[in-house]
């Protein structure tokens, strides 16, 4: 019992799912700082949902890549958990967690309804939970169709924020522009994350582009990625859809964005990459509650 409650505790990836209320957090304080009115209560139900949904997301990607991340060697940031194989434990525990934790989102949604959370954020967490189902689990598995990358973006970079600015208003076209900079940011970090799991990903049928690609092409696709950081942000304020100060913590994670491009293939951790993108979500979260209390 205790080793499946460790496997359950690290399969989670607590880390991640900090990660994953920050950015739900920064879509939130994006409507608050575009003058929607504070309702604690809807933010809350709605992340009592979130969590539940990225744990089973989690689960299911632990269950269905428990064979590929047998054959890699961990970093910290890839290769899933590596709780079944530390703990001696079968793929089944992460099946039963990822339907158990879909039936506690399940739960909490129900009463995420009776709190009056916006049917718009509960059906953007619902998608969540699908699309991130039909990333990892069989038969649609979308990471082993080369679309995992797309998949990835649309999850962490569209659906997540949105479903935190739905809770206190409704999304437009001006809201989307503003997730376009981390969107952007997420493919980087996505090609080093994977770049440290292509041998095994490769073995076991999962076509990302680290696979795809020759070290030297994914190297200049990385490239081009920070490259053109600067420009989508100047674009996207241009666009009247980031104010000065977002601008300023955008340009904050420049230093970190050059560090992953110097680094792709050069180095087996993804940890500059990591750093580029939890940077952007930290510093523009921060912006924008400072702007919605200014």
């Amino acid at each position: 019992m205790r080793r499946r409650a460790l496997a359950l505790w690290r399969m989670a990836r607590p880390a991640q799912v900090l990660l994953i209320l920050a950015v739900y957090w920064l879509g939130a304080a994006m409507a608050l700082a575009r003058g929607a009115a504070a309702d604690g209560d809807a933010l809350l139900a709605g992340a009592a949902v979130l969590l539940p949904v990225a744990a089973s997301v989690h689960y299911a990607n632990e269950y269905a890549d428990a064979g590929t991340d047998a054959r890699t060697e961990r970093t910290p940031f890839s290769g899933g958990s590596g709780a079944l194989a530390d703990l001696g434990l079968s793929p089944r525990v992460a099946a039963r967690a990822t339907v158990g934790a879909a039936v506690v989102a399940g739960i909490a949604l129900a009463v995420a309804v009776a709190a009056d959370v916006p049917a718009t954020t509960l059906a953007l967490l619902a998608a969540v939970l699908v699309v991130g189902w039909a990333y990892s689990l069989p038969p649609v598995r979308l990471v082993a169709r080369g679309v995992g990358e797309g998949t990835n973006v649309l999850l962490g970079a569209v659906l997540l924020p949105a479903a935190g600015y739905a809770t206190l208003a409704r999304p437009g076209a001006a809201t989307a522009l503003a997730f376009v900079p981390f969107a952007w940011l997420v493919v980087p970090n996505l090609l080093a994350t994977h770049y440290a799991d292509r041998a095994a990903d490769a073995a076991t049928g999962k076509r990302t582009l680290a696979v795809r690609l020759s070290p030297r092409r994914l190297r200049a696709l990385g490239l081009a990625f920070a490259a053109g950081y600067p420009g989508v942000v100047v674009l996207v304020a241009a666009a009247g859809a980031l104010p000065p100060l977002v601008v300023a913590a955008h340009a904050l994670a420049l230093p970190a964005v050059a560090w992953a491009a110097g680094s792709l293939t050069r180095r087996r951790s993804p940890l500059p990459a990591v750093a580029a993108m939890a940077t952007l979500a930290t510093t523009t979260a921060l912006a924008w509650t400072w702007l919605a209390h200014a």
